[in-house]
């Protein structure tokens, strides 16, 4: 089932994508030969309307859009792209990366009027939360628990069975305070597994705080709160903006660092490992799943922009050079550099997925 949503996840960004295209052509008078779904060999045509066939095809991993006078065609007359202005040819390219650009901002806001996890302050009344550890203090006494950040605390006992009540940050720092040298029984989740620990709070573990007895560990409340639609737009915009600055400086830490040897290729996530990544999301609710397919439609933006052959932004790139040189680049050095540009993809595509499934297999 999971698989099934990454499928559906990535056909849908992809063919919302190249509705971008279609939309733009459209109107700027380019001729769209054919819509579709999926990538050949073609399973169903379902007929022509407005000059352009609209078909499905076999092989379920996205969609294209295909232009009268494209790269490969070079075809011209009425409505072809190579005949259209350089403008038009780049209003084109980027309207794709547009379209999911905006569709980010849509399923962001989406996730946030559905309800994600959030880090709040206090609970609201009636309302279920979660306390995760955020971090820890080396060399503190929950260090040597063995307990480590993103584990879930699920409570904690004195020596007399008394619990912390409700399960808060600020009612835990009380807690532990009012401990002072006793052994607390600490049970929380560690990947996937309950574990409890037996941890006598110290003093001096956090800086500034000497005399105060601690575990050594940051709290973070985290509850689902569904905004209403006027504040999930509002917020949606500072985090597709954030998403696109973290998108970025990732893809330009893995571009310098191949010219340098140490890209950091393992912290790449390919279609195999979103598997398993999305599968975690669901567990969280179909919020978590339409915030993280937000967060992919940005990814596949900013890749899109890359100017690299057989990418949008590497036909903008061409379109660069065309406009500085004031005459068509030539065709053969083009479909050379399609060729290099499409390897190299299909090279980190393997890269990825061999990374991807030996994460699995550990």
């Amino acid at each position: 089932m999971t698989a099934l949503i990454v499928v559906a996840i990535f056909v849908a960004l992809i063919v919302i994508h190249e509705l971008g295209h279609f939309f733009v052509a459209k109107w700027l008078g380019v001729r769209v030969e054919e819509f579709g779904i999926g990538y050949p060999p073609r399973a169903l045509s379902f007929g022509r309307w407005g000059g352009t066939e609209y078909t499905i095809n076999w092989l379920p991993l996205g969609g294209f859009v295909r232009l009268y006078g494209d790269e490969e065609t070079k075809e011209h007359g009425k409505g072809s792209f190579q005949d259209a202005s350089r403008p038009v040819q780049a209003a084109i390219l980027v309207a794709g990366v547009a379209m999911n650009a905006v569709l980010a901002w849509g399923l962001l806001a989406w996730s946030l009027h559905l309800g994600v996890p959030t880090i709040v302050g206090e609970p609201q009344h009636g309302e279920q939360v979660q306390l995760f550890i955020a971090d820890v203090v080396p060399g503190s006494p929950a260090a040597a628990a063995g307990i480590s950040a993103g584990d879930e605390l699920l409570s904690i006992a004195d020596k007399n069975g008394k619990l912390v009540a409700p399960l808060t940050p600020t009612a835990v720092s009380a807690f532990v305070a009012a401990h002072p040298g006793q052994e607390l029984t600490v049970t929380y989740l560690h990947t996937k597994a309950t574990t409890t620990a037996l941890i006598r709070p110290a003093n001096g573990v956090v800086a500034g705080s000497e005399h105060k007895p601690a575990l050594g560990v940051a709290l973070a409340l985290v509850a689902t709160r569904a905004l209403p639609w006027p504040e999930a737009i509002e917020k949606s915009v500072p985090l597709t903006l954030g998403y696109f600055k973290a998108t970025f400086d990732g893809v330009w830490q893995l571009i310098s660092g191949a010219f340098k040897l140490n890209a950091p290729i393992d912290q790449v996530v390919g279609p195999v490992g979103l598997v398993s990544v999305i599968g975690e999301a669901a567990q969280n609710g179909f919020g978590n799943v339409i915030k993280l397919a937000g967060f992919i439609s940005v990814n596949l933006a900013i890749i899109n922009l890359i100017p690299i052959p057989a990418l949008d932004g590497g036909r903008l790139a061409i379109l660069g050079v065309e406009a500085v040189l004031r005459r068509p680049a030539p065709r053969l050095a083009v479909q050379i550099i399609n060729t290099i540009g499409v390897a190299c993809l299909m090279l980190l595509m393997l890269v990825v997925t061999y990374q991807d499934i030996a994460r699995l297999l550990a």
